[in-house]
Parts: C-alpha cells; structure tokens; sequence
C-alpha cells in the first residue's frame, strides 16, 4: 500500500509541477498588465504612480499563496488516501472517516489560515506611505487587495479546471461500475440515475 500511494504522490507532484509552470506564465502576464494599467490609469484621486506596483505585487501574492495551499493540500490529501483506507482496512468504517475529515480539515484550515495571512499583510503594508488622516486611506487599500483576490481565485480556478474534470470522470466511471456490476443495469438505460 506504501509503494502505491508513493506513486500516487508522486504523479501528484508531476501534474502541479507542469500545472504550476503553465500558470507561473499566465501569472506573469496578468502581473504585467495589472502594473502597466494601474500605473498609467491610477484608480487613486491622487494619481499615485505606485498604484501598477500595489496591484501587481497583490496579484503575485493571492496566486503564491493559492498556489501554497494547493502544493499542500496536495501532499495532505494523497497522504490522507492512503492513511484513510488503511484506517478503513484494518480498524472500520468509522475510524476511517475520522482520518478523513482531519486530512481535508488540514486543506480547509490551510488555505483559510493563508488567506487570512495574505490579506492581513497586504492590508499593513497597502496602508504604508499614505495618511492615516485621509478618509480614502482604506478606500485605495482595499482596491489593491482586489489584485490579492484575482490572483489567489485565477490559481484556484485554473487548478480546480483539469483536477475537478479528473474527480468528476472517476465519479462517472465509479457509479457506472455499481449500475453496471452490483445492480445488473443494462448500458446508458433511461431508468439508471447511474448514468
């Protein structure tokens, strides 16, 4: 079962590592156009050439950080498969779903925590160098934490794209393995909710 799920994780692995290469240029490009367009049409009152700069660098962080969270959750999800089928094997059912519902509450718990991390970072230093006095102070700093969000949700998105086909194809041959096999449900039959 080690060996298995050894190469489960590594397979894992291989596909981030080419998603991530992919993305890493689509990220670069948005980086780009975010700076250049924020920099030459600043969204501030002040006309704040830095405003290119903020944006980019939120952009940059809300995709590191989407990327972390799925780098790991990766790791702890193939892990979890394996401890979870072991626990599943070996000690039953209920044990089973108590070690599943920890490795996804890691997932959970990491992207909440990373998220919350980033924005709150983000937020301090978008703060820096503007008046505390100004009542638009907050105004412009949310505006750049939008380019945190774009960033973190593009990598979610483009992530969740081909790994959610992937869920969504085992899940289609799975219940049509258990219409076909242990219910005895002829090919593509209108009755079959398996279909």
């Amino acid at each position: 079962m080690n060996k298995l799920s050894d190469l489960i994780a590594s397979g894992a692995r291989s596909f981030l590592k080419t998603e991530y290469f992919y993305l890493s240029w689509f990220v670069a490009v948005f980086f780009l156009f975010l700076v250049i367009l924020y920099s030459v049409d600043p969204p501030t009152d002040a006309e704040d050439r830095l405003d290119g700069i903020r944006m980019g660098s939120c952009f940059l962080a809300g995709a590191g950080l989407s990327a972390m969270a799925g780098w790991g959750g990766m790791a702890v999800a193939t892990d979890a498969n394996v401890r979870t089928t072991q626990a599943a094997d070996k000690e039953g059912l209920a044990k089973a779903l108590r070690v599943a519902f920890t490795g996804g509450a890691v997932m959970g718990f990491t992207v909440v925590g990373l998220g919350l991390f980033g924005l709150s970072l983000f937020f301090y230093l978008m703060t820096i160098n503007r008046s505390p006095d100004d009542s638009l102070t907050l105004v412009y700093a949310m505006d750049s934490l939008a380019g945190f969000g774009f960033g973190a949700s593009s990598i979610a998105l483009f992530a969740a794209w081909p790994a959610g086909g992937i869920y969504t194809k085992a899940a289609d041959v799975g219940a049509d393995l258990v219409g076909k096999v242990e219910m005895d449900i002829p090919e593509d039959d209108p009755e079959s909710e398996y279909r």
